[in-house]
């Protein structure tokens, strides 16, 4: 169908649409080659036309030229006229569709809501898109869902929800965080307090599949309240048929999962925050799994939110794996962990391997704190402590050697003489897990008398516990190496080198290393209970006591161990990092086929 927009005899310029074609309900562009004057016209508006059918005469001087009909399936640059495109401009006003939108997107800014930021900040808290663009690197971010509002269309006005509930609560999207992509999805507690709506639970479950089909690290603000009771517009009864939960623990062992909250996260928010991986909290946070409307509804008493699981209480149960004071620092500390799970660095400064030397006192009985042989280890700057208000007897981190990710962990001779108790098998098990899943190589510093024996500790279910660090060393498809700077005895020693001293791709001692299947002084006070006992009680049995221990002493000394090949070799504490990066250099990561799934606790 023919539809004219030049009258015959009147003048054209170059790219002026001369006639629009009508074909399959779309609409196609035929415009002028050059100035002119079109002449005679041989269809009439609303005729049909076949392609390649001659429509009019355009004339340029004395030489009149054909316009013809384009293919209905071309688009107009390749009708029979050889039309030219004017060359396109940035136009002073936005047209009305860009503007429309434009208008739409604002809604979600913060600028838009002064007063909900304003009551933020006076928290000293942030907004939901102040954390993500924390995150991520600068101009990464990339929204999902931005327009979504909350299901309440039935008792509240269009107006008032793109006003007051922008993104029905949670912020979705993908940015990059030190160079690579990650699903990034935050509570907004500005907006609803954070509650779980409908929508931003849709929100949710579209990002996890996205995440989980191509395999992306999610972090997770998890700040709210929980289920939203409100969204009436959703025809459902309880809402427990939601994926979201499901969902969100499928991702455990196949990509990083980061859960950061800074203030209330209750309920539905903290069982996600419960299935990451590592959660990292700011101070002035409370984590629980029911806020004080829960808790009072279920007849357990009146509590304010401050009250709930406060930071202190999480922190020192294992809940909290990173604690810190602002949630700035839990944004940085976020991109911290996601770098451990990205690679190579290439830059890297070591730390002096000579320090080395005087970590361990020459005192034996003396403590120390091993942390500081996790430093020099590790490349300057690069150690993350995780969990350290719990299970305190071992020490986990992550850290980099010569720019390699790995897993560090060592004894704490502070707590209990290093000897291992139930939190700190926990704690070790888990943190092998974590490693175990996402490939890291795991180096483990030794210094224990054993695990922790007697009445009272069997009363935790110190059995159980301390087992799960051997059962967690067998499925390891990642490198292990074990360095002893002291004691290595019993049962806890290996369970710190992966159930055996062979077991490990090496086995090292500093030459304060000593060894035994017990600790030597209840070595000899069982070993020797009649030459004790037959010397009178005081300075006499005391030197004999002393003088078996110096015996004991010397025969599990490490150069002993090593010409005994128990293990490999003895090294001066300066050559740590060489024999580390050996072996790792030499170390292989299986592979697997399914996630390896990481305790929550």
């Amino acid at each position: 169908m023919v539809q004219w927009l030049v009258q015959q005899g009147e003048a054209v310029a170059a790219g002026d649409v001369l006639v629009i074609l009508e074909a399959m309900k779309m609409e196609h562009e035929i415009r002028a080659e050059h100035g002119g004057r079109l002449g005679e016209v041989f269809y009439t508006a609303g005729e049909a036309v076949a392609e390649g059918d001659v429509l009019a005469m355009l004339a340029k001087g004395e030489a009149p030229e054909s316009v013809a009909a384009a293919p209905a399936v071309a688009p107009a640059a390749s009708s029979a006229t050889s039309s030219v495109t004017a060359p396109v401009q940035a136009p002073a006003q936005a047209r009305a569709d860009l503007q429309k939108l434009q208008d739409r997107l604002a809604f979600t800014e913060d600028a838009q809501r002064p007063e909900a930021v304003a009551k933020r900040h006076a928290l000293g808290l942030r907004t939901a898109r102040e954390n993500i663009a924390d995150l991520c690197d600068a101009g990464s971010f990339i929204e999902y869902g931005a327009l979504a509002v909350a299901a309440q269309s039935r008792r509240r006005t269009a107006d008032d929800l793109v006003r007051n509930t922008p993104a029905d609560g949670m912020v979705t999207g993908i940015g990059c965080v030190n160079g690579q992509r990650v699903v990034v999805m935050a509570y907004d507690f500005t907006v609803l307090a954070g509650t779980q709506g409908m929508r931003n639970h849709q929100k949710t479950d579209r990002m996890l599949g996205i995440a989980l089909r191509n395999k992306l690290p999610v972090v997770l603000f998890a700040e709210g309240g929980g289920g939203r009771p409100g969204d009436v517009d959703m025809p459902i009864v309880a809402g427990l048929h939601v994926g979201t939960f499901a969902s969100f623990a499928r991702l455990n062992g196949l990509v990083p999962v980061v859960g950061v909250v800074a203030g209330r996260c209750f309920a539905g928010n903290a069982a996600l925050l419960g299935c990451s991986d590592v959660i990292i909290a700011a101070a002035a946070s409370n984590i629980g799994m029911g806020g004080p409307a829960m808790v009072e509804g279920g007849g357990l008493g009146v509590y304010k939110p401050e009250q709930i699981g406060p930071s202190s209480v999480q922190h020192g149960n294992g809940v909290i794996d990173i604690l810190v004071e602002t949630e700035a620092q839990a944004v940085a500390a976020a991109r911290h962990y996601l770098s451990f799970f990205q690679g190579v660095q290439p830059e890297w400064k070591a730390p002096p391997a000579h320090a080395l030397r005087d970590v361990v006192p020459e005192n034996r009985l003396r403590v120390y704190d091993t942390r500081t042989a996790m430093q020099g280890a590790a490349d300057v700057g690069s150690l993350l402590m995780l969990r350290t208000g719990f299970g305190v007897g071992i020490h986990t981190a992550l850290a980099r050697i010569e720019g390699r990710p790995v897993g560090l962990m060592a004894n704490n001779p502070h707590h209990l003489g290093g000897a291992i108790d139930a939190d700190a098998a926990d704690k070790a098990a888990r943190f092998m897990q974590l490693c175990n899943a996402h490939g890291l190589a795991i180096v483990s510093l030794v210094d224990t008398p054993g695990f922790m024996v007697g009445p009272d500790i069997e009363t935790q279910g110190q059995v159980r516990h301390v087992s799960r660090m051997f059962i967690a060393a067998a499925h390891l498809r990642v490198p292990y190496l074990s360095v002893v700077l002291r004691k290595g005895y019993g049962l806890g020693a290996m369970a710190m080198t992966a159930g055996g001293f062979h077991e490990p791709l090496c086995l090292v001692a500093w030459p304060t290393g000593e060894f035994g299947a017990m600790g030597l002084e209840g070595a000899v006070r069982l070993g020797f209970r009649k030459e004790l006992e037959a010397v009178p009680e005081g300075p006499e049995r005391e030197a004999l006591f002393q003088k078996l221990l110096a015996q004991q002493y010397e025969g599990g000394s490490a150069i002993n161990m090593a010409a005994t090949l128990e293990i490999d070799a003895v090294i001066d504490p300066a050559d740590t990092r060489e024999w580390l990066v050996a072996g790792l250099q030499a170390g292989r990561v299986e592979g697997v086929d399914r996630p390896l799934a990481i305790d929550t606790w």
